[in-house]
């Protein structure tokens, strides 16, 4: 026990005490969250300046009691609130009771699973429970452990589960064509996909040059077209260099597209490119396959040799939770596995049934009890409780598209898939094409300014086909349809405020203006102080 400590640090009468603190401190700001801005009004720097230089030489009388108080005024004014019912900025981070709670209960167990003989119970409990969600998604036989060939693992991110798929595909492909070619190593992508495949693929070695986005467009839907894909993998071939991996997405960032896995694997196994691994990244709506209806949009993933998604954004898993099954994990295991060390070994697995040692499917060594969370939120909510949180968000999604709709000022830019895009709608000007699209584009950028600058919504973009969009995601655990309501009122109120503006301004004179938005400073305060 530290000399000047009343406590030892692991003391079970004073975690009773502290522990109802900090539950009561969640519980608080859960009622309270809807008198926060979504997303905070401060500067770089603001929280430095507010707390000492250095960490103190002793702890104050009821430390963690003065520093709740400080996290309450110090700490949430400056953050953006993810949980937040007027959260629609990105794809949500759910969050229930038994998910913030697994993750305490996980804390205090505070166990490091990194083989069976670590803590055994903890490892077949991610064996059970990764075959459970799969099974719960309508993932086929062949990725699962009880399918008898694949199985999966939980990891943090998706980027994880990308990098730990590269590099077996890698380490697989250079075991036959030799290491000194692993310059020759050609990725490919949409240009939809999610920036952190590329990351992925620098860190397993894939030169810059050699990641393929291949491009889409509004005809296909801002899917990716096997036919482009093909040309871009003859291309590298006639090139000599070597098509590694694929990465087709389920629910896109930009729009939520969805690729199409059957044809994009068919296409790969027709040209004789059977060898090209093929990961789905489904992190976002991956989770909407807990419902039968939503099924189809992983059609063909069998012929893909991993698949990936993320139970923190739409299953009330709570940061962190990445789920990746693979269909050869020994494919992993060659890449990424440790069995030098002596001390990892242990004897008591000796001469028994083949054990998991998850240290041999991720990059880290140590790794967190996961499953424990996971098996919580499945147990306490259901296959059916899940389904039900699901299509509730599926049904609000729809209820604001209606709305969109329903106001000629508006479109829907590109068919709605599970989150919606909206902008203010382009009309025929009196000018160039090119200038009228760069100030509806404008126009819609300084409307998501004025939205967020409420505190009322938070939304972001995106930029799909030169077209400037608002994103709106709804998927948060508090959400309700008044919110959603309430959301759609703010965006209507902003846009008639910098319509006005523009009118008064001169519409024709300001449309053909190159620097758009011809607006005086006082008006352009205004609207975007929401005023």
């Amino acid at each position: 026990m530290p000399p000047h400590s009343p406590h030892p640090p692991l003391d079970a009468d004073e975690f009773r005490r502290q522990g109802r603190l900090v539950v009561d401190f969640i519980a608080e700001y859960y009622d309270r969250i809807d008198d926060y801005p979504v997303r905070p009004a401060v500067s770089p720097g603001f929280l430095a300046r507010q707390l000492p230089e250095t960490a103190p030489s002793q702890p104050e009388h009821d430390a963690l009691a003065a520093a709740l108080r400080d996290v309450r005024d110090l700490i949430l004014p400056g953050l953006t609130h993810w949980q937040s019912p007027h959260h629609f900025a990105h794809f949500a981070a759910t969050a229930s009771n038994v998910g913030a709670l697994g993750e305490a209960l996980a804390a205090g167990l505070n166990i490091n699973p990194f083989t069976w003989a670590a803590s055994p119970a903890a490892t077949e409990l991610e064996v059970v429970v990764t075959d459970w969600l799969g099974k719960a998604l309508h993932v086929p036989e062949n990725l699962l452990f009880s399918g008898g060939g694949g199985g999966g693992t939980l990891l943090g991110t998706s980027c994880e589960a990308m990098l730990c798929t590269i590099v077996a595909a890698r380490d697989r492909k250079l075991a036959e064509i030799g290491e000194e070619r692993i310059g020759d190593l050609v990725v490919y992508c949409s240009d939809q996909t999610h920036f952190s495949f590329q990351k992925a693929a620098r860190i397993a070695g894939i030169r810059k040059g050699n990641c393929r986005a291949v491009a889409t467009s509004w005809e296909t839907g801002f899917t990716l077209s096997p036919k482009a894909l093909l040309a871009a993998v003859h291309a590298d071939v006639a090139a000599g260099r070597v098509p590694l991996f694929l990465c087709a997405t389920v629910g896109t960032t930009p729009t939520a597209a969805v690729d199409p896995v059957r044809e994009l694997c068919a296409a790969l196994s027709g040209a004789g490119h059977d060898d090209v691994w093929v990961h789905v990244d489904a992190a976002y709506a991956g989770a909407a396959c807990v419902c039968p209806e939503f099924r189809n949009v992983i059609e063909g993933v069998e012929a893909a040799d991993s698949f990936s998604t993320n139970p923190h954004k739409w299953l009330l898993a709570n940061m962190d939770c990445c789920a990746l099954w693979v269909t050869r994990p020994h494919a992993l295991t060659e890449a990424l596995g440790t069995d030098h060390d002596v001390i990892l070994k242990d004897g008591a697995a000796d001469g028994e049934a083949v054990v998991v040692d998850y240290k041999d499917w991720q990059v880290a060594l140590s790794r967190r009890f996961r499953a424990l969370k996971l098996w919580l939120v499945l147990r306490c909510h259901g296959v059916d409780g899940l389904r039900a949180f699901v299509r509730s968000h599926v049904r609000m999604a729809k209820a604001f598209e209606d709305m969109v709709r329903d106001d000629a000022r508006f479109e829907v830019p590109v068919p709605r898939q599970f989150a919606l895009l909206l902008r203010l709608r382009e009309k025929k000007q009196r000018c160039h094409d090119d200038d009228a699209g760069r100030v509806i584009n404008e126009l819609n950028r300084k409307l998501l300014e004025a939205v967020n600058a409420t505190g009322r919504a938070y939304m972001s973009c995106a930029v799909v086909g030169g077209v400037y969009v608002l994103r709106c995601a709804i998927g948060n655990s508090l959400t309700e349809e008044r919110h959603v309501q309430e959301a759609w009122r703010v965006v209507q109120e902003q846009a008639t405020v910098i319509l006005a503006v523009v009118k008064r301004t001169g519409g024709d004179r300001t449309v053909c203006n190159a620097h758009c938005l011809e607006i005086d400073g006082k008006a352009s305060a205004s609207f975007l102080a929401g005023k």
